[in-house]
Formats: structure tokens, C-alpha cells, sequence
């Protein structure tokens, strides 16, 4: 089942129990942002989504909703699967989804509901169309933190294969003056520098409460080249519905906001602080600066915020979108690979379960990983473990740490390398240390150890699973 906008999500999110409606009259300050703080860590892995329906100083049709992603039940969901599917399923289904992406495709409509309204130039105030505010303590000013962007190489805006749609985070500045932060790695900043250097503006379309696979697509690590359109469609198994504007950049058709805009060239601003994914503010830096023309929104739209500051929020959750990426890329180089966890702060930490070809072969992945597009920037410490490993239980890693590893021949350091500015504990910015710990079972010519006495689960466990779970599923009905 694909959903075509996020109404129709959070329609589905209520009928399993995983919404909750505000409708008491809350303060955008603190109001929000501590009843999205209480949400992530009071409900923990089965967080349901908020739905903010009375917020003071706005008209009753403004909402907000928030933490829609924010549990492994919505991110379940989302895909059409179970709500109680368990982890390592679901990322072996995201998985084999990925790999569908020459099979994606899009479909062109003329229309959009998010043409219901129309405020040109001028008439455009982002802070009465929508209900800002400051979601952790210590940021610098209002963002709107869960758009997906669409930009285009400017020397090629008739092919569709430039085209990006990513996730970056947007301070609003003014009533349609935003500033945006781009990392260079990141497909936008590849098309910004180009129209820059020959001082020309870079057309951008925002896109505000989308249907629950693009924020999924957006904030993932593709390669360059590879559409998030066809992303979404090879994930969902149907036709992604798009929207041609006069830029010729295409809007989502289930967006509940439109906006066009343009990223002003030789023009930098502050920026910041900001409380980042690392659990931590970033300082103030001098950010790109974009000025909005055009804003497009349904009837009684619906804003949509993301969860983010102090692991776990709705954030961490999205990062499942990290591994599926990192898999690929390492399983066409080493059929090996079995499975690959990259949850951790976006894959500052990358967890890699493998079957081993020859000794040290664990310590070849582990510097695969640092060396995969994401991981460049991204993987501090990678951790890889044995195929009978499962990457996405930490008992099971931290046994393999514990017992497997051995400082003295395992672990690798390398020095100097690059990671995001973001990382707090880089030194200088933008500066780390890596670090490959091998916690598998040393094979040969590589001897050290004795692991010729370890215990296996029984075989038939595997078959005994589904009778329990049904078994307890027929005593929690019985409760009820």
C-alpha cells in the first residue's frame, strides 16, 4: 500500500493506534517542542505521531504534526508492512526495495491540491503561514526543518538525471527570506557552485508535508545522478505523481506546501545555532541566503516538523535510510556482506555483519566503509562482526566486542581523515580520526585466539519463534 499524501498516512497512523490529536490550545513555545520531546523518550521505540490542532496565535486551520516517522511501527507502515514488523526485517525490506531503483519511474499530472492557494511575492509571510518555533534550547532562530528541496544542475535543467531532492534544514529570516545550510558534499551544493560561478541565482522548489516515503528519500545518502522520484517509486511499487513548474523543476503532487524560490549567488548570512542530529548546537556559521517568490498550499494545510536534538528522537528513526545505501555499495564489491546498521547518528557509527573469505578480510570491510561515498564524510568508528551476527542487536554486537575483540590485533586506526563539520568531535572542524574494530572470528592465516568452543543456538529455535509469537498474541487478545 503507497499513500499519496500525508493526510492519508496520518489517517492510516490513526486507525492502528499510532496518532495522537492534540486539540487543547498549546503554546508554540514550550508547549510543542517539550510534548515532542516527552513523546520520543516516554513511548520510546513505539512512539506514535502528533497531531498539534489548537495552537495559540493561529487560526483553527492551522496544524501541525510532528515524530511521523518518530517509531519503528510508522516507518513500518509507511512501507505498507505490519505495524509489529521487527527491525531486521524491515531494513532487509528496505533493502530489497533499494535495489528496485532501475525498475522506478514517475508519472506527470497536470494538477496538485496544493494549487487550492496561491500568495505571490509580496503577499507571502512564512511566519503567519505557519506555526514556527524554537524546538530546542539554545537555537538561534525558527526552521523549518523537513522540507524536501528540488534543485537542478543549472547547465542542464532539460535533464531529469540532475535533478536532486534532499533534506536540508531552512532558517526563516524574514517573511520570505530563509537562509540554508548545504553541505559540500551534498547534491545541491554541486548545483549552487555552478550557477555561482557565473553569478547567476539557483531555482529551488520547497516542499513541506509530503507523503511518508520522500523525507525517507531525501535525507538518504544516494549517489549523484540517482533521482529521488524514482527512489520513491521503487520503494512504493507505483509511479511517483510529480508537478512540472515554470522552472521545470518538479514539485511532489502530494506536498501540502509549494514554495518556489531562488539561492541568491555571492550572498552569505548567519546562521545558527542550531540543535543538530548529534545531539548537539552547532555554532553560528555564514549560510547561503534564499529569497522565496511564490507559495503554493492546500486548504487547511498541514505543516510538518521533525524531531531532533538528544538521541532518540523521530530523526534517529529516518536514519534507517542509511544503511540500505552502504549495503548496496558494499554487497556489488563483497557478496559476503550480510547486513549493515547505520542508525547511529546518521552512520557516524556503521555496524557490518559478514561472512569471512580469508584472515583480516573483516578489517578489508571495515575500510570499504570508510572509503563508500556516505562514509567519507560520515563513518567515524565501523564495527564488523560475523555473518551469524545480527548488526541491529546490540546485545549480540556487544557480546561479539566483548569476546571477539582483541585491542592488540584488532583494532585499526587511521588517521586525519574527513567527517562532516557537524561532528562535534572533530579536531580540527571537519578533521577525525577513524577507527575499525574487528570483532569477528578470526579465520586463517589469521590464528590468534581459541574460538573452537563456541556455543550455537539450537536450529529448531528458528521454527519455535512463530508458535510463541502467536502463543502470546493469543494471550494479550485474551487480556484485552
Amino acid at each position: 500500500m503507497s499513500f499519496k499524501d500525508l493526510r492519508t498516512f496520518l489517517a492510516k497512523l490513526e486507525e492502528e493506534g499510532q496518532l495522537l490529536r492534540i486539540q487543547e490550545e498549546v503554546l508554540p513555545e514550550p508547549d510543542i517542542s517539550a510534548a515532542m520531546s516527552a513523546n520520543n523518550k516516554g513511548f520510546g521505540e513505539t512512539a506514535p505521531a502528533l497531531l498539534f490542532e489548537n495552537i495559540k496565535g493561529y487560526t483553527e486551520e492551522t496544524r501541525l504534526a510532528a515524530n511521523v516517522h518518530g517509531s519503528w511501527p510508522n516507518i513500518a507502515l509507511a512501507f505498507g508492512l505490519p505495524k509489529n514488523t521487527p527491525l531486521k526485517q524491515l531494513a532487509s525490506e528496505f533493502n530489497q526495495r533499494y535495489q528496485n531503483f532501475s525498475k522506478g519511474c514517475i508519472e506527470e499530472r497536470e494538477s496538485a491540491p496544493w494549487q487550492e492557494n496561491c500568495l505571490p511575492g509580496d503577499a507571502i509571510n512564512l511566519f503567519a503561514l505557519m506555526p514556527h518555533f524554537r524546538l530546542n534550547s539554545g537555537d538561534g532562530g525558527l526552521y523549518i526543518n523537513k522540507a524536501s528541496i528540488v534543485s537542478r544542475h543549472p547547465d542542464h535543467m532539460d535533464d531529469f538525471d540532475q535533478q536532486n531532492v534532499g533534506m536540508y534544514r531552512l532558517q526563516v529570516k524574514g517573511p520570505r527570506h530563509l537562509s540554508i545550510q548545504m553541505v559540500p558534499d551534498h547534491d545541491i551544493a554541486v548545483h549552487f557552485k555552478a550557477a555561482e560561478e557565473s553569478n547567476r541565482p539557483l531555482d529551488i522548489v520547497i516542499s513541506i508535508g509530503n507523503e511518508p516515503l520522500l523525507p525517507l528519500v531525501a535525507s538518504m545518502p544516494l549517489l549523484y545522478g540517482q533521482d529521488e522520484y524514482n527512489m520513491c517509486s521503487a520503494l512504493s511499487g507505483e509511479p511517483y505523481p510529480v508537478v512540472t513548474l515554470d522552472s521545470q523543476l518538479q514539485a511532489p503532487w502530494g506536498a501540502e506546501y509549494v514554495l518556489e524560490a531562488k539561492i541568491l549567488p555571492r550572498v552569505r548570512e548567519p546562521d545558527g545555532p542550531y540543535g543538530e542530529f548529534t545531539g548537539h548546537l552547532s555554532g553560528i556559521r555564514n549560510m547561503c541566503s534564499v529569497e522565496v517568490s511564490k507559495v503554493y498550499h492546500r486548504n487547511k494545510p498541514l505543516y510538518e516538523y521533525c524531531a531532533i536534538g538528544m538521541p532518540w528522537t523521530e530523526i534517529d528513526y529516518m536514519f534507517l535510510n542509511t544503511s540500505p545505501a552502504l549495503y548496496v555499495q558494499l554487497k556489488e564489491k563483497f557478496p559476503e556482506v550480510v547486513a549493515v546498521n547505520a542508525l547511529y547518528t546518521h552512520g557516524l557509527v556503521v555496524i557490518v555483519s559478514t561472512e569471512m573469505r580469508v584472515g583480516g578480510f573483516a578489517k578489508t570491510i571495515g575500510m570499504s566503509v570508510l572509503q563508500t561515498p556516505h562514509g567519507t564524510g560520515y563513518a567515524k568508528v565501523v564495527i564488523v562482526v560475523d555473518a551469524d551476527v545480527d548488526p541491529y542487536n546490540l546485545p549480540q554486537v556487544m557480546w561479539a566486542l566483548s569476546t571477539k575483540f582483541n585491542p592488540k590485533f584488532d583494532c585499526v586506526i587511521i588517521p586525519g581523515c574527513s567527517i562532516l563539520a557537524l561532528d562535534p568531535g572533530s579536531d580540527p572542524v571537519g578533521i577525525s580520526h577513524k577507527m575499525i574494530l574487528d570483532a569477528a572470528t578470526p579465520v586463517p592465516p589469521d590464528d590468534h585466539g581459541d574460538y573452537s568452543m563456541q556455543i550455537k543456538d539450537p536450529p529448531e529455535a528458528h521454527d519455535w519463534l512463530p508458535k510463541l509469537q502467536e502463543l502470546m498474541q493469543s494471550i494479550s487478545s485474551s487480556a484485552v
